[in-house]
């Protein structure tokens, strides 16, 4: 299957790099290019494009006005373009608030270190969001609004059957016994977040670990904006953090967060993996979940939500020897139903949540 690409970036030079990239994968084709906003909201209704790329800053009408005007009109997977300044974070998290579902940096260097490598990732990461269209074309994220106003692997593993919680019934607890929460996502990651945060109570008993796939700027910013938006304290984790119940910790971009001490009393450690093998994301999940298991042992609730990849998989078996609860977000309310799937394929989840039922379900399992 081809799927059809919308390129959108005022500058003829961006435009013409990004297609040649995308059609270098005989899986994509780039159907279009428009050089603003107002362009591209008629050429997406026109050419009805599997993805759309769309850069922030442009005449005549921005990226983020364009995402929301698209995705009340035409619903179509928007990845965005930005810099990686403290600006550009906030306006990518706008552009997510408002319906865009990935983002990469503008500058290609700051993807990966090879060009190909980069080239390489671009298309996975189209594809990927193109695939979601074709699974679900008119609801793509927002399958439960938001409480508040805004905000390598390729190849899907074998499913087995997994445990698909019925949202009619309310949350019935386990009874078990636990002592904090932990949450990895990638792609799709920061509308779920939110999602699930802000319906947390400021009362809500145990700590909260964070990792998601973010460059540091972004980190940064989406932690003061989670901050601001939930009843818990929500912050980027630093080396020495205190761990204290009721405050979500987030892993830094570019570094790993793991944790030292006691159950009891525990402190954020904050390194560079630079000696760390077969470590491909700064965040890992693998690596913090790992690191939690070690602390909390099986006292541990662990989230596995929308994202690229299988990072999360080897962390969470770990957990599960340990004798952790893991829960995995459903096919149908992913972005990409990738790390979820992952977990899920290799045994490992015990549920199967939709986004929406999440935080319902932490209350229940997690009460106050």
């Amino acid at each position: 299957m081809q799927y059809k690409v919308l390129v959108v970036d005022d500058s003829t030079f961006f435009r013409r790099r990004v297609s040649d990239f995308l059609n270098q994968d005989p899986g994509l084709t780039v159907v279009g290019e428009a050089k603003n906003g107002q362009e591209a909201i008629e050429m997406a209704a026109k050419l009805q494009p599997d993805v759309i790329t769309m850069d922030v800053e442009m005449p005549v009408m921005d990226g983020i006005s364009a995402v929301k005007r698209i995705m009340a009109s035409t619903p179509t997977p928007i990845l965005m373009f930005s810099s990686l300044t403290k600006d550009g974070a906030q306006a990518t998290l706008d552009a997510l608030d408002a319906g865009a579902l990935d983002f990469l940096p503008k500058k290609f260097e700051d993807i990966a270190k090879e060009r190909q490598e980069a080239i390489s990732l671009l298309q996975q990461r189209v594809k990927a969001l193109a695939r979601r269209r074709a699974f679900s074309r008119p609801s793509l994220l927002r399958t439960t609004p938001s409480p508040r106003p805004s905000l390598r692997d390729t190849r899907a593993p074998e499913v087995k059957p997994a445990v698909s919680v019925d949202a009619t019934r309310p949350p019935k607890a386990s009874g078990k016994r636990y002592s904090a929460l932990a949450i990895g996502a990638s792609t799709g990651g920061p509308v779920a977040l939110q999602t699930i945060l802000t319906k947390l109570p400021a009362n809500f008993p145990y700590p909260i670990f964070l990792v998601q796939h973010m460059p540091g700027t972004f980190t940064t910013a989406f932690a003061g904006r989670m901050n601001n938006l939930c009843q818990i304290k929500v912050k980027e984790a630093e080396n020495g953090d205190l761990i204290e119940p009721g405050c979500a910790y987030l892993a830094p971009g570019g570094k790993q967060m793991l944790v030292d001490g006691t159950s009891r009393s525990c402190r954020i450690r904050i390194v560079d993996d630079s000696g760390l093998e077969n470590i491909t994301y700064k965040p890992s999940v693998d690596l913090s979940f790992a690191s939690l298991g070690r602390i909390y042992g099986g006292d541990l609730l662990a989230v596995v939500l929308t994202g690229m990849g299988a990072d999360g998989r080897e962390g969470c078996r770990s957990l599960k020897q340990r004798g952790a609860t893991i829960w995995a977000q459903d096919e149908k309310t992913c972005v990409v139903y990738g790390m979820p799937q992952a977990v899920t394929a290799a045994g490992l989840s015990s549920a199967s949540l939709a986004l929406g039922d999440v935080a319902s379900h932490i209350l229940a399992e997690m009460p106050a």
